[in-house]
């Protein structure tokens, strides 16, 4: 069996690094052929109106989020782990959301921005302000790592906030004050919870492990459980970080089709790399 674990060409972040060597190290253990390409080698291309690469394989960790080339592997035949359109759902905050609408899934109270295309007298934040109180989270559709996200505690950083993203997608957001600075990462594997511990932090309303948050180990609920089991199986994910909050009832934050193995193998010293190793080998002899 041969396999090819594909990164973004320009990523240089250690958590990239890390997840690559881990994949590696697990699949030789297995005798399984293992080679990493980057999104800049010309993985796939369009030519006298067919699809064209060179790569040879019987399946792809795909580790980037340009949903362009993994489509144009898809439709060469590759299977891919994760596939085009759960990669592409996650990447979009705003279509995460959406997908999980109407499921039974617990989610804060999300407004999706207009698109704007000019710039012109705009009264949607009257609209935003009648439905979210202060403090409102403001995300852009697309952003990793706790990066594009806002905290606006008054209108005046509402507006600013607006100001600077309406030509982008971006959203509102209910803020769960029981859950600021804290929340639960969840790795789910073939649709079966595999590991899961909190971040928390003491200086930020994100919890994120990257901007200085701490990680915990964690005995994680039945009810946290079956709610990252049911929001992977919704996006059809083979591999993902699924972030839930503390509140009432637990709630879906973010899910991450590609969230790095770096805190979920040294917190709760789960082999997180072997569990989605052997679930990409027991997928593909199926």
């Amino acid at each position: 069996m041969k396999g090819i674990i594909v990164i973004n060409g320009y990523s240089k972040t250690e958590g990239i690094k890390y997840q690559v060597k881990r994949l590696t190290e697990e699949f030789n253990k297995k005798n399984v052929n293992i080679e990493v390409k980057k999104t800049t080698e010309l993985l796939a291309y369009i030519e006298n109106g067919n699809i064209k690469s060179e790569l040879e394989a019987d399946f792809v960790v795909y580790l980037d989020k340009d949903i362009h080339i993994a489509l144009m592997l898809e439709k060469l035949g590759f299977r891919l782990f994760n596939s085009r359109e759960s990669i592409e759902v996650c990447d979009d905050k705003i279509r995460t959301h959406i997908m999980l609408a109407n499921e039974g899934v617990s989610m804060p109270t999300t407004i999706s921005s207009p698109l704007m295309y000019t710039d012109s007298e705009d009264s949607f934040l009257d609209k935003v302000q009648r439905v979210l109180d202060y403090p409102i989270i403001v995300k852009e559709a697309h952003g990793s790592l706790g990066g594009q996200v806002y905290l606006c505690e008054d209108f005046d950083s509402l507006q600013a906030t607006r100001n600077k993203l309406k030509f982008k997608p971006h959203l509102y957001q209910q803020f769960i004050d029981k859950s600021c600075g804290k929340d639960t990462r969840v790795i789910v594997i073939g649709g079966n919870v595999v590991a899961g511990y909190n971040r928390v932090s003491t200086t930020d309303f994100r919890s994120n492990i990257e901007l200085g948050g701490k990680g915990e180990k964690v005995e994680l609920s039945k009810e946290y459980i079956l709610l990252a089991e049911r929001v992977a199986n919704i996006l059809n994910l083979d591999y993902c970080g699924i972030d839930i909050l503390d509140n009432t009832e637990p709630m879906i934050c973010e899910v991450n089709s590609n969230a790095f193995f770096t805190g979920a193998e040294k917190i709760t010293g789960v082999n997180v790399a072997k569990c989605y190793v052997e679930y990409i080998i027991d997928t593909m002899n199926k």
